[in-house]
């Protein structure tokens, strides 16, 4: 499994298989670990990438509320 490639969605479904190959007990111990690691490392990928999507969101939402003249109460959005 590479963790860099697919989509978001495609990598985390990636690690739900892993969690069930790991609780049906259908790996070896070690490879049951070397899928463990693999999961975590994409968890963690997929985390930072979460980090980075709600920055940018957080910027756009700020930005967006400074350029309207009554705070952002705009109704008609």
């Amino acid at each position: 499994m590479t963790e860099e490639k697919g989509s978001f969605e495609e990598r985390l479904q990636s690690v739900q298989e892993i969690i069930t190959q790991i609780e049906e007990g259908k790996l070896s111990l070690e490879d049951s670990v070397k899928q463990f690691e693999s999961g975590m490392k994409t968890l963690s990928q997929l985390d930072e990438e979460l980090k980075s999507m709600n920055r940018r969101l957080t910027v756009l939402k700020d930005g967006r509320e400074q350029e309207m003249p009554d705070g952002g109460n705009n109704e008609n959005l």
